[in-house]
């Protein structure tokens, strides 16, 4: 009895072993939404889980509305920083709310606290044995009168894409693959990606809806296949464990 008691505990002590864990911070884009039955908004690290066998587990720790300036300053970096352990991998994507410049609390210069945040993110997962990913915020719907897709996003994504090159981090240039999605379903078509309804169309916004921004699910799972696909291409030995369980 002892033997079979020792030989179950191995087994299950292998089973855990051999897990993945991912932990994903960001803002809304990428957060987890409230009433996901009900809600039609979705992050696209809400619907990670759906691209990965089931030998990785998923923490979103994204949040509606954080840049790296508040994501830090009200501690939600440290509540992640303290539980990250060898081999966990940590996806990072801010830039939408450090881009308010009206907001105090929020925004940051994308040369100066952008890229400190970001390389404290970096060297601190690094510290912990942990294995960080940078992502370009995902384009908004932002179409001009001539149909041309118009970033919005100033100097962040190059920003990222710079900590990613000086201190080698894998990086998937979101911006870049969203627009491509954008423009490929057209400025009338594109709508369906994104949060357009009408009032009464669905339950949940009852006055209608026009979010540019902001997910739907079918655009969650579009961006959330570009983040994985991309992923898949990178040439980094860091990802291989990663890259064996995600599902073809």
């Amino acid at each position: 009895m002892k033997r079979i008691c020792i030989l179950i505990m191995l087994i299950s002590l292998n089973c855990f072993a051999q897990k993945t864990t991912i932990y994903t911070i960001g803002d809304s884009t990428m957060a987890d939404k409230i009433k996901p039955e009900e809600n039609p908004e979705t992050g696209w690290g809400q619907v990670l889980p759906l691209f990965f066998n089931s030998d990785v587990i998923i923490y979103n720790r994204a949040v509606n509305g954080r840049s790296t300036r508040s994501f830090i300053a009200e501690k939600k970096w440290e509540a992640v920083y303290k539980v990250l352990k060898p081999g966990d991998y940590v996806f990072i994507q801010f830039g939408h709310n450090d881009e308010k410049i009206a907001d105090s609390t929020r925004y940051t210069n994308p040369h100066t606290t952008y890229r400190h945040n970001l390389i404290q993110f970096v060297k601190e997962s690094r510290e912990k044995g942990a294995i960080p990913i940078l992502f370009s915020s995902i384009a908004r719907r932002n179409f001009n009168e001539n149909g041309v897709l118009v970033s919005s996003h100033g100097e962040y994504p190059l920003e990222t894409r710079l900590v990613a090159q000086e201190y080698k981090v894998p990086f998937v240039d979101l911006e870049y693959y969203s627009e491509l999605l954008e423009t490929s379903y057209g400025s009338e078509k594109s709508k369906a990606l994104h949060l357009h309804f009408e009032p009464n169309e669905v339950a949940y916004y009852p006055e209608g809806k026009s979010d540019d921004t902001h997910l739907s699910k079918k655009g969650a799972l579009a961006i959330a296949g570009l983040a994985i696909e991309q992923i898949k291409l990178l040439n980094d030995k860091s990802l291989d464990k990663l890259k064996k369980k995600m599902k073809k």
